[in-house]
């Protein structure tokens, strides 16, 4: 224990003296007459001042009491919460989804967790829809400058001076550009020069028509690729002037987002069962305090009874030791259950942290959703199609599949050469001022010119495209191969799933049975002892093992619950059997005026049908909130999927609820 308290305090040394290894390493110069600034300043320890932001989650956080140790659960206020709404409060107005274990067994790590921020944050990057959106927005460039020459030539005048030549100009370059979906690129472009010099002014070669000239052109162009980066499939999945490999297109954004949406999904889920498997903790931690509780009133009696009997002669010491040593032993786990590690305060703080309370604000919170034994069968075919069509794994890594089926063709695209049709039609107009003399000109329409043609170009032995092409077919098989393997996985997971609600079903008909055989050995066992006829040892063997088997009753009751939970994860249904649906909150304020400016702009087309539209990439919406049938379709009773001996699970729920003799 020194041992190690001295590494702590030698370590921590160390670093609260690593800015003076700097001094030694970097010794002051001959020429040092003050102190370095990173002496007294640079190298301190700062602490960011940030403002906290007003939230419910810091006003749960600044509200917390003394938290409960061995105070009497009876005398405390309790805040009743059932399944439903612990799930509800979890999850509304709650913008970081909490997981289990957080609080207790893990280190904080904010950015581990997942948040409701996260689907818009991939939108709103460079990944997201809008970004690759952006490559078919119009461009405008401008260019406007002034510049002065004062050159001096090679030519002689008066007095053996060289002649100079001095000239005032500038030039205004702008040009308006927009690339569509098909890989045409349509720019306008006006170029207007202006310069005024001195050239042939005195030397009788001056032919100008004016002294200062304004000159340029209006001119459209049309550029279509005929090949490679023709057509709207290729611009939806690389995008315009994609490189080679490079794939950063509508398609494969939209799919970056879905991905992103399937992680936010896969976070709900998690939180869903954290906040279930809390739920069903503290429900068990209720009834093994109880049943602990009743176990040591009934030691206590036990031990005052004995030592009745000793005190008038009748009984023996060692009985009454025995009966006094399960008094306190029963008293040891009351206090462990209370306040012990995975006791009932600890259960009920974690499923606080979950639903998003303070840690303690005075009050206890009371489960009113009691735990169902009645049969729950699944119809394994139906299961088994849901799980391969509803798991989020499996649908994240289909999208990864589609994304590798884009690439491949938009390489396979790549793999030919850039032929382009070009058109140009030009302008041309010249005067002496901008207004109206070199504009009117212009327009007059005098001067026109026209370009048409083609351009061709192309690598030789198209390496990096063939190599782009292999990589997508060797990427797409990967993904499909990762695919069958998820459906596998998944088609296991759920296997083990609908065992595991069968075998929890079956030990907790066991332990019942077995609770009430000991319950009825309590009853005889004591009548027995209070009788005279047989010894205290058998009591007391028989009230730990009361203890032992309720214990393993209500333990078993949870874990049947659970397994119910866990068959739904598995299965892909757990939302839908929660009732949440995942939906898209409100936009601000100014989205909706903007929206609704944009579409006053808009009109409908008089014969929707007739256009046509690229083709969508998905096949239909999926929502996983949605319900689905988990009974076979012959069996026209319960359609709640629970079935089996309804007056078992009748004496179950009775029995968890109930205090024992």
């Amino acid at each position: 224990m020194s041992g190690g308290v001295i590494g702590i305090l030698s370590a921590f040394s160390f670093c609260a003296g690593g800015c003076g290894l700097l001094r030694d390493v970097v010794p002051a110069g001959p020429n040092d007459t003050q102190a370095s600034f990173h002496d007294d300043y640079g190298l301190n320890i700062s602490y960011p001042e940030v403002e906290a932001i007003a939230s419910n989650d810091r006003d749960e956080t600044v509200a917390v009491l003394q938290p409960f140790s061995f105070e009497d659960p009876a005398t405390l206020p309790t805040l009743e919460l059932s399944l439903h709404d612990a799930v509800r409060q979890a999850l509304t107005n709650r913008p970081v989804l909490r997981r289990a274990g957080s609080t207790f067994n893990a280190r904080v790590t904010p950015q581990a967790v997942t948040t409701r921020f996260d689907p818009g944050l991939t939108a709103a990057s460079i990944q997201g829809t809008e970004a690759a959106l952006s490559a078919f927005d119009a461009q405008y460039r401008q260019q406007l400058s002034w510049s002065k020459s004062d050159t001096p030539r090679n030519q002689q005048q008066a007095f053996g001076q060289p002649s100079v030549l001095d000239a005032d100009s500038a030039l205004f370059n702008g040009e308006l550009s927009k690339t569509t979906a098909t890989g045409s690129s349509f720019a306008l472009r006006h170029v207007a020069n202006y310069r005024r010099s001195n050239q042939g002014v005195g030397d009788g070669f001056d032919f100008r028509l004016f002294p200062s000239a304004f000159t340029g052109w209006l001119e459209a162009e049309w550029r279509q690729p005929l090949m490679q980066g023709a057509g709207t499939n290729f611009n939806r999945i690389a995008g315009p002037n994609a490189r080679v490999g490079q794939y950063n297109g509508v398609l494969i954004a939209r799919i970056n987002e879905d991905v992103s949406l399937a992680d936010f999904e896969t976070g709900v889920i998690q939180a869903v069962a954290d906040v279930e498997q809390a739920y069903w903790n503290l429900v068990t931690s209720y009834r093994l305090l109880d049943t602990i509780v009743k176990a040591r009133e009934a030691a206590l009696q036990t031990w005052q009874i004995q030592k009745a009997r000793l005190d008038v002669g009748t009984g023996r010491a060692d009985d009454e030791a025995q009966a006094r040593s399960q008094y306190y032993q029963f008293d040891a786990q009351v206090k462990n259950a209370l306040a012990g590690q995975g006791g009932l305060y600890e259960s009920e703080q974690q499923l606080r942290y979950l639903v998003g309370l303070p840690a303690t604000d005075g009050s206890l919170i009371k489960p009113t959703t009691e735990p169902t034994g009645a049969r729950v069968i699944f119809d394994w075919d139906s299961a088994l199609a849901q799980a391969l069509q509803r798991r989020v794994e499996i649908r994240q890594q289909k999208m990864q599949v589609q994304r590798r089926e884009l690439e491949l063709t938009a390489a396979k695209l790549n793999f030919q050469p850039r032929l382009d049709f070009l058109g140009q039609y030009r302008y041309q107009g010249i005067g002496d001022h901008l207004v109206p003399g070199f504009y009117e000109n212009m327009f007059d329409g005098n001067y026109q010119e026209w370009q048409a043609g083609i351009e061709l170009s192309y690598p030789v032995g198209f390496r990096a495209a063939g190599s782009a092409v292999a990589h997508a077919k060797l990427s797409l098989r990967r993904e499909l191969a990762l695919l069958d393997q998820t459906e596998y996985q998944v088609s296991h997971l759920l296997s083990n799933a609908a065992r595991d609600v069968e075998t929890r079903h079956e030990l907790m008909e066991t332990n019942y049975n077995r609770l009430q055989s000991d319950l009825n050995a309590v009853d005889v066992l004591r009548i027995r002892y209070e009788q005279g006829s047989d010894s205290i040892n058998f009591l007391l063997q028989a009230q730990r093992q009361v203890v032992n088997s309720a214990s393993d009753f209500y333990r078993s009751l949870a874990d049947y619950n659970l397994a119910i939970r866990n068959f739904h994860r598995e299965k892909g249904s757990l939302l839908a059997y929660n009732q949440i649906k995942l939906s898209e909150g409100e936009w601000e304020k100014g989205a909706y005026r903007s929206a609704h400016q944009v579409g006053r702009y808009l009109t409908p087309r008089k014969n929707a049908d007739a256009v046509t539209v690229p083709q969508g990439f998905l096949s239909r919406p999926f929502d996983p909130s949605d319900v689905q049938s988990t009974i076979p379709e012959s069996n026209t009773g319960d359609q709640s999927g629970v079935i089996g001996d309804r007056d078992f699970a009748q004496k179950v729920e009775e029995v968890a609820v109930s205090p024992l003799p």
